[in-house]
């Protein structure tokens, strides 16, 4: 009988801790889930009580630091080296000290950004490896899905010479203001990239801005919100996009495309609270 009274003690302890385990992980699995959308950031009057309101999981600065932010409680920060200036000890170790993710290079394609050759990121990647940090390559402008693009040069690069890559930093802009359509595009875009790479995709700039006559031309703010609403409603379905970032924050900034004026939103603001 003793016997029987310890079996079942041990059975009970077993089925608490099988529970308390569950309940961990599904604990981790819902605060996972809740780091999806982030957002892009300046520092500017009211950004610590915008990013509460906006309910994000994660925001981004393009730099190594915070630049002087102070985000809400449990809002993580993701570092990125923007260029080859900021392959230095100093920016490498401000950016390890920060946490486990780290982006890459900022649209090195384009001319007005980082403007790097393939060769010369794939020169400096080990510098951005050595921190040990989950390593997101660097995002391009555009064409990400493309064979023989430079994101996809430097993939294979990558690959021939055993470097790590964990993730694909994205960017995308659109130029249909049709909500629909939009997200069709949106959705596509990253379908494709993710079918050549296969590896998780993180959407670090997304917003409707028509760039095709050189002064960007941006929809009417309930065409952004509606955007807002179906393109996250997407984004937050696919398995295969891990975390998301709107540009940007601020109205100072973000011009046609910011979500809060100081701590208010607007109405493409109020639309990005309500998602996920």
């Amino acid at each position: 009988m003793r016997k029987l009274r310890l079996l079942v003690v041990l059975l009970a302890v077993l089925t608490m801790l099988t529970s308390t385990g569950s309940n961990q992980a599904d604990a981790s699995a819902s605060a996972a889930a809740a780091k999806k959308k982030g957002i892009s950031a300046w520092k500017f009057n009211g950004v610590t009580g915008a990013m509460a309101d906006a309910k994000v999981g994660w925001f981004y600065t393009w730099a190594s630091d915070k630049q002087k932010i102070k985000p809400p409680p449990g809002v993580e920060f993701v570092p990125m080296i923007w260029g080859r200036d900021f392959v230095t000890d100093a920016h490498l170790e401000r950016a390890e000290a920060q946490g486990r993710n780290l982006l890459g290079f900022n649209e090195p394609d384009r001319a007005d950004q980082a403007k790097m050759s393939v060769q010369e990121a794939l020169d400096l990647w080990p510098r951005l490896q050595s921190t040990g940090m989950r390593l997101g390559a660097p995002a391009v402008a555009t064409g990400g899905d493309l064979a023989g693009g430079w994101l996809d040069r430097f993939m294979k690069g990558a690959a021939a010479r055993g470097y790590r890559v964990d993730f694909i930093p994205l960017h995308w802009y659109g130029s249909d203001f049709n909500a629909r359509a939009a997200t069709g595009h949106l959705k596509n875009y990253l379908r494709a990239v993710h079918q050549r790479y296969k590896k998780p995709i993180w959407l670090t700039e997304y917003a409707l801005i028509d760039f095709s006559t050189g002064t960007p031309r941006y929809p009417t703010k309930a065409r952004q919100a509606a955007f807002v609403k179906m393109s996250n409603a997407m984004l937050e379905e696919l398995p295969y996009v891990k975390r998301y970032a709107w540009f940007t924050l601020s109205t100072q900034r973000g011009h046609g495309t910011g979500l809060y004026n100081g701590a208010k939103a607007n109405r493409v603001g109020t639309a990005y609270r309500a998602a996920r």
